[in-house]
């Protein structure tokens, strides 16, 4: 009987050391599963398994591939494939640059009301702000257009996300890009070199679906422009856009580093004219072997 006592109390002891120690290991690794759900951290966030991530990054991702003007889709790929990784990569590099860490500290938003447009319609012709104002008046767009991050699950990376987003127009007005595909892809692969998002560089891939002169015009022009300045530049994702509406433009593109592409609205005008004179040729000649 003695015995059988002493053996009993190892195993006790035993039992004892393993409740001890899964005090320290943390709830969701003791019940992982592909299916769990992290806890919601802010409003309007909405908490996806792992395997709903990548059912979107699918769904989304086609869409987007297939059109990268469909802001929905884009929108929903960005966020699905910007985390467990990339959206810290970029939001540490925010709060290692002093602008960067005050934007975060501050948490502005981009919207109408915020930038007063008509007040930025009525500065020098030069300046941040009057390019900005003409380019939303030029394309028919707003910046109240963009849709709520919800999918990213660090209240801090939503932030930076939705930052991101709300930048991307002033993007396309300082670089002069329009907001049809092509310029939209042009513009996507320059922020895909500057923050390695891999919803940008999924238009790398989707100007595979670009028109036979459009696609030569990205592979000649736009391809090589968008690596080399994207590279090269400081973080976009750094501007305090807001203290740079009265900066001269090309002022400000100096700085950051950025070359202006060339006129993408003129270049396809130009394509056309040479289409249309080659055809008025082709219809002479076969009239005049009549």
């Amino acid at each position: 009987m003695a015995t059988g006592v002493r053996l009993l109390r190892p195993q006790s002891s035993k039992l004892s050391s393993c409740a001890h120690w899964s005090r320290y290991v943390q709830p969701q690794a003791r019940c992982f599963s592909l299916f769990a759900r992290p806890k919601s951290t802010y409003e309007e966030h909405v908490p996806l398994s792992t395997v709903g991530r990548m059912q979107l990054a699918i769904s989304s991702g086609l869409g987007a591939f297939l059109d990268p003007r469909k802001g929905d889709a884009v929108a929903d790929f960005g966020e699905a494939t910007a985390q467990p990784y990339f959206i810290y990569k970029l939001r540490d590099r925010m709060l290692m640059n002093p602008t960067g860490r005050r934007i975060l500290r501050d948490r502005p938003r981009l919207t109408s009301k915020s930038l007063d447009i008509p007040r930025l319609r009525a500065l020098p012709p030069n300046t941040v702000g009057h390019n900005y104002a003409a380019w939303l008046d030029a394309e028919g767009v707003t910046p109240d257009t963009r849709a709520q991050v919800r999918y990213i699950d660090d209240e801090e990376c939503a932030y930076v996300m939705q930052r991101y987003r709300e930048c991307h127009d002033f993007y396309h007005a300082l670089v002069g890009l329009p907001v049809f595909r092509e310029g939209e892809v042009a513009l996507k692969a320059f922020e895909f070199a500057n923050t390695g998002l891999p919803m940008t560089g999924l238009a790398v891939f989707s100007a595979l679906t670009l028109k036979k002169g459009e696609w030569r015009r990205f592979l000649d022009i736009y391809g090589p422009w968008a690596a080399r300045n994207g590279a090269r530049a400081d973080d976009v994702i750094n501007i305090y856009w807001e203290e740079e509406l009265e900066t001269d433009i090309n002022e400000l593109r100096t700085r950051l580093g950025i070359e202006k592409p060339p006129d993408l609205r003129a270049m396809r005008k130009e394509a056309r004219e040479a289409r249309r004179r080659e055809k008025q040729v082709k219809e002479a000649m076969a009239r005049a072997a009549v």
